[in-house]
């Protein structure tokens, strides 16, 4: 028998990967107990409010989790060219991997859900918070001014965002590194 907590973090991860690929309307609670092996009474156990909770819980864990890849990424680059191809390409590779099936954790949900769902709005807005934060702390770093670093993270994510949906629907990465090489012209004049 599954830990308590192993069932609840199995029923999470589940959620995250379908909602990712399927949305959230496209995601059934009895296809997440399904795919997770879960119990069908664990579900309301472990998330008494539904499928909204669940969701909002399960984009917020994916959402870490990227900004956690995200930021290794960008340590891990030499300078502001490199760490902005570095975050266009972790979501090139998603996408490849997944054969396109796989985009944004959180735009797939947001998307459709964000407008009708107080709990998932603010989920997704925590997470686009947490990731600007962090390519702003990134832009500093890289020497864009202060006033400029949160203006300038705002559209590197949404750029980011934008490129990921049209590589996702064409079925082609290239969008995104032709965006992040116009990112990195950008931040380097930001930085001069």
């Amino acid at each position: 028998m599954a830990a308590r907590g192993e069932t609840r973090e199995r029923v999470l991860r589940t959620a995250a990967e379908l909602f990712q690929r399927q949305g959230y309307h496209g995601t059934g609670l009895n296809q997440v107990l399904a795919e997770s092996r879960a119990p069908k009474g664990s579900l309301y156990f472990h998330f008494p409010e539904g499928k909204e909770q669940l969701a909002s819980e399960s984009v917020a864990l994916a959402g870490r989790e990227v900004g956690d890849s995200l930021a290794e990424s960008v340590l891990a680059a030499e300078d502001a060219r490199s760490g902005v191809a570095a975050m266009g390409e972790y979501f090139a590779r998603n996408l490849l991997e997944s054969d396109f099936t796989k985009g944004c954790p959180v735009a797939t949900v947001a998307l459709e859900s964000a407008a009708e769902s107080e709990p998932i709005r603010s989920a997704c807005d925590t997470v686009y918070g947490e990731w600007r934060q962090g390519i702003a702390l990134a832009l500093r770093g890289w020497g864009v001014p202060e006033d400029r670093a949160e203006p300038l993270a705002a559209t590197v994510l949404s750029s980011l965002q934008g490129a990921v949906m049209l590589a996702r629907v064409q079925k082609d990465v290239t969008v995104i590194r032709t965006v992040t090489g116009h990112l990195g012209d950008l931040i380097e004049q930001a930085a001069s």
